[in-house]
């Protein structure tokens, strides 16, 4: 029979190598996929990987975009990271990030032509809010009738994005848009714009949010009483009750912390590089973002690299797709199987596979 069992002595060497195998994995079956797909396997992982950053053809246009898209996945995954921690498993965050943007976009546009400074710091707090609202559901839920936070997280987004679509043909359509589904451009009304602070470089107002996360988070999960708890939670849950902590602040706490950071990802998202509402806007972002959480070993400078890995394969996956015909779904397929095998390799450093036959096969055997 065939079974895991804990390892005694975990290789630290494993635990911090585990995500430099993943992606190596990923690269060689994704080729072997690639090739499959009768397309040169070897110019394609050059593609996503390579010329983004190093290609003098590309990387002037190719190298913006990486701090664009890595913005929203670094952002969502510093919430998600918190909860993981704490076993607490928030799979919504593209529906709280769909929130998010819906409840600054409808300030912004309900504002519409108002030229104030106000305005934008609103949205702010307005995606903020509506991330938050949104993930308190699944938090509420789970505190009052101890339901599972995967399932109603996820059943939301699915929610989210049919309010979306109502939106985008309903009460947030351009009325100047000649019937067309989609709000007004936001990125072109200059009190709800966020454009780049650098010309050419795509660093915007998102990207800015997204680093100094990273070092707040940091010092927050170093330092801080709360930080601590929710570390004591996932490492050692019994200790914890016996310490006296509050579970159900740490789980409204976790939920509020993720939405939160998914809105107001959503809403720089919105006044920046999508510009307006559409049935188009959600890419994934939340989705991806769980795959930049474990990638980053749920630790913020690590989520910073995975995310900026992350935003090279979907800034070379649009290479790819325009330079080698290659279908987007086969792009999600590749960036699936990094999820895949990390998830594969934590496995495998934490258990050992171990071949036992059965009690009964042996009493059998020894009569």
């Amino acid at each position: 029979m065939l079974r895991f069992e804990p390892r005694k002595n975990r290789s630290k060497f494993l635990e911090i190598s585990a995500p430099i195998i993943a992606v190596i994995m990923t690269m060689i079956f994704g080729g072997l996929l690639f090739y499959l797909m009768g397309k040169n396997p070897f110019e394609a992982i050059k593609l996503i990987f390579w010329d983004p950053v190093m290609s003098p053809t590309f990387s002037e246009y190719s190298r913006p975009q990486l701090a664009v898209k890595a913005a929203p996945l670094i952002l969502i995954a510093l919430g998600l990271s918190f909860g993981f921690r704490a076993n607490i498993w928030n799979i919504g965050a593209e529906g709280q990030y769909i929130m998010g943007a819906l409840a600054s976009g409808s300030i912004g546009l309900a504002l519409y032509p108002l030229q104030a400074w106000y305005i934008f710091p609103l949205m702010i707090i307005g995606g903020i809010l509506g991330g938050v609202l949104w993930a308190m559901i699944p938090a509420i839920l789970k505190i009052k009738f101890n339901t599972n936070e995967i399932l109603v997280s996820l059943m939301l987004v699915y929610v989210a994005e049919q309010i979306l679509a109502l939106a985008s043909v309903g009460f947030l359509r351009n009325p100047e848009g000649l019937g067309f589904p989609g709000s007004r451009d936001l990125s072109k009304y200059s009190s709800a714009a966020n454009p780049e602070l650098i010309s050419g470089t795509g660093i915007h107002l998102g990207v800015i949010s997204a680093f100094l996360g990273v070092i707040i988070l940091t010092y927050f999960l170093s330092y801080h009483r709360t930080g601590f708890h929710i570390k004591l939670i996932g490492q050692a849950p019994r200790a914890a009750n016996f310490a006296g902590v509050d579970l159900r602040y740490i789980i409204i706490f976790c939920l509020g912390l993720s939405g939160g950071l998914a809105g107001v990802a959503g809403m720089f998202e919105l006044t920046g590089p999508a510009g307006l509402i559409n049935i188009d806007f959600n890419v994934g972002y939340g989705f991806t973002a769980i795959i930049v959480a474990f990638l980053g070993r749920l630790n913020p400078v690590g989520i910073l690299l995975a995310g900026l890995l992350m935003s090279l394969t979907y800034v070379g996956g649009e290479l790819a797709q325009f330079m080698m015909n290659i279908p987007a779904a086969a792009i999600q397929v590749f960036q699936g199987m990094l999820l895949f095998f990390l998830l594969s390799t934590d496995l495998l450093v934490t258990y050992k596979i171990s071949f036992k036959t059965s009690i009964r096969k042996e009493t059998a055997k020894s009569r």
